[in-house]
């Protein structure tokens, strides 16, 4: 759903977030939505068959989502980097073991079948399987990098106030 956070970048980041049952309410009380889960939302938003009216909606959540964000002073670039600050610093109080391991396993794992697949192609029997197992592995690497090393939205953010402080 990248176009979402291109069209409403707030609603779009949030909903995939730590406040994705706010960004998912606001989005069902906009577009008549009766169950307000994210489920449900993304159901709609998928569906490729969103009215002129509805992406309007969308924008109108879009405004009323920020007046929410700014009454109780959120900021959401905040809330990621406090998640994983509070995981961060949980594994290192409590020096477990199985983040750690689970990191390890991910990233075999990736390469492992990505090894596997470049080697031998993908078979005949159970090749969408290992098909969908590869971009499962994929995206749990790719959480493994943001966690240990920092996300890339953060160096987006980054990059943008560079550009900025290089136009004045």
């Amino acid at each position: 759903m990248d176009w979402l956070r291109t069209l409403v970048p707030m609603l779009g980041t949030a909903l995939g977030g730590p406040l994705g049952g706010a960004a998912a309410s606001f989005i069902a009380d906009k577009l008549g939505i009766q169950e307000k889960t994210i489920e449900a939302v993304s159901e709609v938003l998928n569906s490729g068959k969103m009215s002129a009216d509805q992406i309007a909606a969308l924008k109108l959540a879009e405004i009323d989502f920020q007046k929410f964000l700014d009454g109780n002073k959120i900021k959401l670039s905040e809330l990621d980097v406090q998640d994983r600050s509070n995981a961060r610093a949980r594994e290192m109080t409590v020096k477990d073991w199985i983040p750690g391991t689970l990191a390890l396993l991910l990233t075999g794992g990736f390469f492992g079948v990505l090894a596997y697949m470049m080697q031998y192609g993908t078979p005949e029997r159970g090749g969408d399987a290992l098909l969908v197992m590869l971009g499962s592995l994929g995206t749990g690497f790719a959480s493994v990098l943001a966690y240990y090393f920092g996300s890339s939205s953060g160096s987006a953010s980054k990059n943008a106030i560079i550009e900025r402080l290089g136009e004045k």
